[in-house]
């Protein structure tokens, strides 16, 4: 099992969220595997790569078909509650960042 998101596609957006996490973890643990999971049902979702530290910083990069997929991700009403409970518990900062992929390349 691959731990990169699929690299073939020549034109998608990338959702880069670096986020360095508090004290408070409670239940954050199982909010990201939903979220991983519901995130793989929705439409335009292409992959997702992810590496955090023993300190709580961590960088999650999802890709996704076009601005339209990222959109419905981020209203999706599961998907509105984790962040609520990520800005209110879990995280001391974030930065969300979105960037145009051109051209992709892998060496497997």
């Amino acid at each position: 099992m691959t731990k990169f998101a699929p690299a073939n596609l020549t034109s998608h957006y990338a959702v880069i969220f670096t986020s360095q996490r508090g004290d408070n973890l409670e239940g954050y643990e199982a909010m990201a595997s939903k979220m991983m999971e519901l995130a793989k049902q929705m439409p335009g979702y292409l992959g997702v790569e992810s590496i955090g530290d023993e300190s709580g910083f961590a960088i999650t990069i999802s890709y996704w078909q076009d601005l339209a997929s990222i959109k419905n991700w981020r209203e999706n009403s599961e998907h509105k509650a984790a962040q609520a409970k990520g800005k209110s518990d879990w995280y001391k900062h974030y930065e969300i960042r979105i960037a145009k992929i051109e051209q992709a390349y892998s060496k497997k």
